[in-house]
């Protein structure tokens, strides 16, 4: 059971695909975005028990999903939780709960993504059973997507494990990536590329349609049967597209009649705004309006929100504060995702405003260029290029790094 972006779809592909080699009663679930919502659901676990499995591994999410593991436990389901995300103060009583965000945790890297951590749980594995390490390689281009696509830190093994992911991506990639990528003329696919071309439609699955359709096609090994997933998931990004264009202007539009263009924060709402893409909107309103945002639109009995926020300020401590009006929230520094009850809309907005304005340094409120080194033009030479390609993969702290 995962989440249904990339990092979810990717850890679920893996998950599954890794236990299916030598086992074969192995399902997967993932949530439904807009009838289910975020992470482990009463739902999943009700399907895990109607088909009679007795253990659920969730993969991207479950470090603060207390009461369904508990729902699980009543039902003699067992719970392996594989998480990224900041937990709680209280952890849920779970078989294994393996999070590098633990505080209790003494593993070396506290950066994997979800995917990363599922893969930790597979190499664990290998080791127990003293397989081949060799049997994960054909599956690290998979945890190189997740890393990418969930923009943690490209540093110590987050690094190792995207380069030699992107190798298997440029030599013998699996049958759906190769369904997204078969077109370009390309001959090295970089972490860029794995961002901006194969995680976008790997996500839109999920933000549109369903992220099954994701899963399917990252497990499939039948490369006719990908295309066809490949041009249902392309029809589903183009849809994902005009929909976060327009949600986009429209989000604009009511901050300009609200006279809320000098607030320190961003906080809209329109009932009927596409789920699946306000994680979306809320970036592209930050590039306008440089500050914590937060896009709400309907989902049941609730509203649900994606938030987003700009270098040094920390918006799940944020949260936190503004927790009397929230029914749920998760996340990270710089985003996170809640649900909240309609008639606390209003008063959360004048809260979220309220801590924002307390706790926010002004610098953050302006983006900052990083110059990370002067270089002359005439240094830019094709041996200059080549160290450089040698450097890769690399991204903002990598380059803090080392420049």
């Amino acid at each position: 059971m995962g989440d249904y972006d990339v990092d979810g779809t990717t850890s679920v592909a893996l998950m599954s695909t890794f236990l299916l080699s030598f086992y074969d009663r192995v399902a997967t679930y993932i949530p439904d975005r807009y009838g289910e919502g975020y992470g482990v659901s009463y739902q999943g676990i009700d399907f895990a028990a109607d088909n009679d499995f007795s253990l659920i591994i969730a993969l991207d999410c479950g470090v603060k999903a207390i009461d369904k593991v508990a729902y699980a436990s009543e039902k003699g389901i067992d719970f392996i939780i594989c998480d990224h995300h900041r937990p709680g103060k209280q952890l849920p009583a779970a078989v294994a709960v393996l999070d590098p965000k633990r505080n209790d945790c003494s593993y070396p890297f506290d950066e994997l993504c979800g995917c990363g951590v599922g893969f930790k749980l597979c190499q664990a594995l290998v080791e127990a059973n003293d397989w081949d390490f060799d049997i994960l390689i054909p599956y690290l281009d998979l945890v190189a997507t997740a890393i990418g696509a969930d923009i943690v830190p490209i540093v110590d093994e987050n690094r190792i494990l995207a380069y030699h992911g992107l190798n298997v991506i440029n030599t013998s990639p699996r049958a759906g990536f190769k369904a997204i990528i078969h077109q370009l003329k390309k001959d090295t696919l970089t972490i860029t590329d794995v961002v901006f071309i194969i995680a976008p439609r790997i996500n839109a699955a999920g933000r549109m349609k369903h992220a099954l359709h994701a899963v399917e096609l990252m497990v499939t090994d039948d490369f006719k049967e990908a295309q066809r997933i490949a041009a249902e998931i392309e029809e589903y990004n183009a849809d994902r597209r005009e929909a976060d264009q327009s949600i986009t202007e429209e989000a604009k539009q009511q901050i300009i009649n609200n006279k809320e263009e000098e607030l320190f924060t961003t906080v809209v709402f329109q009932e009927d705004w596409h789920k699946g893409v306000i994680g979306i909107v809320a970036s592209r309103l930050i590039e306008t309006y440089y500050r914590p945002t937060l896009v709400f639109t309907k989902s049941g009995e609730y509203l649900a929100a994606s938030a987003r926020s700009v270098s040094g300020f920390d918006v799940y401590n944020a949260l936190e504060q503004c927790s009397e009006f929230i029914e749920q929230f998760g996340g990270h520094k710089y985003a996170a995702g809640l649900t909240l009850k309609p008639e606390n809309y209003r008063s959360f907005k004048a809260r979220f405003e309220e801590v924002v304005c307390a706790t926010i340094e002004k610098q953050h409120l302006t983006p900052e260029i990083k110059i990370d080194a002067i270089l002359p033009l005439g240094s830019i030479t094709p041996k200059f290029y080549r160290i450089l390609q040698q450097m890769a993969p690399y991204g903002r702290v990598i380059c803090d790094l080392f420049l």
